[in-house]
C-alpha cells in the first residue's frame, strides 16, 4: 500500500447521516485524503459550502480536489471555531470528525507511527511543532511513561515496559520505531492472537504526543455551539477510548433537568437538551471490514441539534 492509499470508513453511512441540504454548510474536522469531503461535495449545490480541516500538512499537500466550493484548512479539530470565524460563519448545518489514525500516515514509515517500519520514532501528526516521541522519551521519568501506557494504551504491563525504556535510554536514546517494538516485546512476552506486543505502547505514545483525547474533548462543544438548529453532529471513533468520551458527552448533552411541574423555578434556568442521540451506535458491516481489516474497531455516532441555545464556550 503506498502513502496515499486511503479506504474511508463508513463512507456512506456518515455522509447519509450528515442529511446533506444543497444549500448548507458543512465541516470536516479530519479531512485526510478527501473521501468523505468528495462525497459531501456530491451532494451540495452551487450554493453548497464545505470547510475541511486537517492538522496534518502532508494531508492538505496532498489534496487533489478542486472546487471553489472546498476551504481547506492546516488546523486542529480543537481550533473549529476560529476557522469558522475566520471563514466569517456563525453557523453550521453539520459537523463530521472521522478520529484516529489514516492509512497514510501508518503506511509512511517517516512518520514514525508503525512499528511495522524502522523509521525515526516521531509519531507527530502536525510535523510542524510538538514534540517527537523520541525526543519525549529522552526525558520523562519512568512514573509518567507507565501512567501513559497504561492509561492511553490499557496496557497491563505498563510498569515493566516504562522501567525497560528507562533502562535502554541510559545506554542510548532510543530513536526509531525499531528498537521501541524490540525492548516492548522483549518485555511483553503474551499477547492477543495476532496482535504484536507493540500495539498497545505504540497507540499509547501516539494519542499522548498528539493529545488526540484532549482535542476531541475541546472540539465537540464548539461543534454544538456552532450547529444550526436541525444540523447533524457525526462522529466515528476507532477505540474505546475515542468512543466513550463521545459517548458520554452527546448523553450529557440529550439529558433534559427533569423538576415536578409546580416546582418553583424558572423555566428558563432548567437546563434543556441541546442534542438529540439519533439511532444506535453504527459499526461497519462484514463485508466493509473483510474489504478494509482497519475498520473493525469503527464505531460511528450521530446526534442532532435542537433548538435550545447552547451555553457559551468559556
Amino acid at each position: 500500500m503506498n502513502g496515499q492509499t486511503h479506504t474511508t470508513v463508513l463512507l456512506n453511512e456518515a455522509v447519509e447521516s450528515l442529511h446533506i441540504r444543497r444549500d448548507g454548510v458543512y465541516v470536516d474536522c479530519t479531512f485526510g485524503r478527501g473521501g468523505h469531503a468528495r462525497a459531501i461535495l456530491d451532494r451540495l449545490g452551487d450554493e453548497g459550502r464545505l470547510i475541511a480541516i486537517d492538522r496534518d500538512a502532508d494531508a492538505i499537500a496532498a489534496n487533489r480536489i478542486d472546487d471553489n466550493r472546498l476551504s481547506l484548512h492546516h488546523a486542529a479539530m480543537s481550533d473549529l471555531r476560529q476557522v469558522l470565524a475566520t471563514e466569517g460563519i456563525a453557523q453550521v448545518d453539520g459537523v463530521l470528525a472521522d478520529l484516529g489514525v489514516s492509512s497514510p500516515q501508518l503506511d509512511e514509515a517517516e512518520r514514525g507511527f508503525s512499528f511495522r517500519f524502522d523509521a525515526p520514532l516521531d509519531m507527530r501528526m502536525d510535523r510542524t511543532r510538538g514534540e517527537t516521541v523520541a525526543a519525549w522519551l529522552q526525558h520523562a521519568d519512568e512514573k509518567n511513561i507507565a501512567e501513559v501506557i497504561r492509561d492511553y494504551g490499557e496496557e497491563r504491563f505498563a510498569g515493566q515496559i516504562a522501567r525497560k525504556i528507562v533502562a535502554a535510554r541510559s545506554l542510548g536514546a532510543i530513536r526509531t520505531t525499531r528498537q521501541l517494538a524490540e525492548l516492548v516485546a522483549e518485555t511483553v512476552r503474551t499477547r492477543e492472537p495476532g496482535q504484536h506486543p507493540a500495539t498497545r505502547t505504540f497507540q499509547a505514545f501516539r494519542i499522548f504526543i498528539n493529545q488526540e483525547l484532549e482535542e476531541i474533548s475541546a472540539m465537540l462543544p464548539q461543534a454544538v455551539t456552532s450547529l444550526a438548529a436541525g444540523g447533524r453532529l457525526v462522529v466515528i471513533a476507532f477505540h474505546s477510548l475515542e468512543d466513550r468520551i463521545v459517548k458520554r458527552f452527546i448523553q450529557e448533552a440529550a439529558r433534559k433537568d427533569r423538576l415536578p411541574s409546580n416546582f418553583p423555578i424558572r423555566a428558563g434556568i432548567i437546563d434543556e437538551a441541546t442534542l438529540l442521540p439519533i439511532g444506535r451506535a453504527v459499526k461497519p458491516s462484514a463485508a466493509e471490514i473483510e474489504a478494509n481489516p482497519r475498520a473493525r474497531s469503527a464505531v460511528m455516532r450521530v446526534a442532532e441539534r435542537t433548538a435550545v441555545a447552547a451555553r457559551p464556550l468559556q
